[in-house]
């Protein structure tokens, strides 16, 4: 089954606010077998929604519009469909109640904006709304399906998982099987190079993708199929002789698992603490980690080194370190490390000192020069890293090699 998804908003075409309607619907159908083949985003125009739809018809069995379903005079969906299928708009009685009762139990005045939500095309099979006022739609015209949702992201995602995907489910039998391969270290082009051996002899129902990010390549494996037990079991098969073209180290997860949730996992299944001492990143490290529930358990605290003054009178980097080798430096990485781990008394304990850009650079120490240190209960294990010319990228690349130094720290030592 072939799907299209339009979403509709004036605020989407201007950059107001960003789509994330069609990343979830997109998901949810690539992991239920449907095969998401566009994505389109319309502004709130009854012609420019009826030329979408139409256009999606023509190539997909299954339309998912989201947006315009408000009882404000620019929602217009309802409308418009109404006009597509050649129907009337009347009171459905039982979305009414439905209305009434969300209303009621939130001790709001029922209104006649509220009222006009229960309103929907005469032809459509009305699907409630359990977290909010706007039914979802479902028309089905010569086997083609039509589905339109509220925009409200919390709704949207109620209606897919409440009524959208069980309806699918029972008139779709196709199943896409994903396993993605989360590697480190490399370039898109250099793991390309590397694993090419391999990807020649995938077979002809595999669809390899590359998903680039600073520091880090996600492979995807996909296949199609209605056994998803065979589809697994081939694909891991596939997996574990990829492994003979990579070092144990490049691979951290076989999930979409972030690099920092990784390092999260490890360290609360060992039992280690953990500290930050960072000069260039600025705290981006502490930030990635903190914001996954249970980090509480873990992770000490954060110094966040920006000047030399800081490192020497909090991190206590001598001032013969810094004035012979300056910030950026093994010697001074190493020094942050291991007193940071001494002050907040950590387990493990990683530094972080780099030019980010886009100026300070030198002929010796160019832009995007980054040194990392890892202390632990063994010693210490520094690195120096070359990265580029962009600021942004470069404190992303700076943080993601860091936690990769832990992951691999403590796969090794603990």
């Amino acid at each position: 089954m072939l799907a299209e998804i339009i979403a509709i908003g004036d605020e989407l075409l201007i950059g107001q606010v960003i789509d994330t309607n069609s990343n979830y619907i997109a998901a949810q159908l690539t992991a239920n077998g449907i095969n998401v083949q566009h994505i389109n985003a319309v502004s709130d125009e009854k012609t420019r929604i009826l030329i979408a739809l139409e256009t999606a018809l023509g190539r997909a069995d299954l339309v998912i519009l989201t947006g315009g379903l408000g009882p404000t005079n620019d929602d217009i969906t309802k409308k418009t469909l109404a006009e597509y299928f050649n129907t009337n708009l009347i009171l459905h009685e039982e979305m009414l109640i439905q209305v009434k009762t969300f209303i009621s139990g939130r001790g709001i005045p029922f209104s006649e904006k509220h009222q006009l939500q229960a309103v929907l095309p005469e032809n459509c099979i009305a699907l409630k709304n359990s977290t909010g006022t706007a039914p979802g739609m479902w028309f089905e015209k010569e086997g083609k399906i039509v589905v339109s949702l509220p925009g409200v992201p919390l709704e949207m995602k109620s209606l897919m998982q409440e009524e959208v995907l069980p309806r699918i489910a029972k008139i779709n039998t196709n199943r896409i099987y994903n396993l993605t391969i989360s590697t480190i270290g490399y370039t898109e082009s250099a793991l390309a190079e590397l694993i090419a051996p391999w990807e020649t002899k995938l077979p002809s129902d595999v669809k390899l993708a590359y998903l680039p990010a600073p520091g880090q390549v996600r492979l995807r494996i996909s296949r199609q199929g209605e056994n998803m037990d065979q589809m697994q079991s081939a694909s891991e098969l596939l997996y574990a002789n990829l492994r003979n073209y990579l070092p144990e180290s490049a691979i951290y997860s076989l999930s979409d698992n972030s690099i920092q949730k990784t390092v999260h996992q490890l360290l609360t299944q060992k039992g280690l603490s953990f500290a930050t001492a960072e000069s260039c990143t600025g705290g981006y490290i502490a930030h990635l980690l903190t914001s996954l529930p249970g980090s509480s358990v873990y992770f000490s605290g954060s110094v966040v080194a920006y000047s030399n003054q800081i490192k020497a009178n909090i991190l206590n980097v001598s001032e013969e370190t810094l004035s012979t080798y300056g910030a950026v430096s093994k010697e001074t990485v190493t020094e942050m490390a291991q007193n940071i781990r001494a002050l907040f008394k950590v387990e493990i304990a990683v530094a972080v000192s780099g030019i980010a850009g886009p100026d300070g650079g030198t002929l010796d120490k160019p832009v995007g020069t980054v040194h990392i240190a890892v202390a632990y209960r063994n010693g210490i294990i520094a690195q120096q890293f070359q990265f580029g010319k962009i600021r942004e990228r470069n404190i992303i690349s700076a943080a993601t090699s860091a936690l990769n130094m832990v992951r691999l720290c403590i796969l090794a030592n603990y």
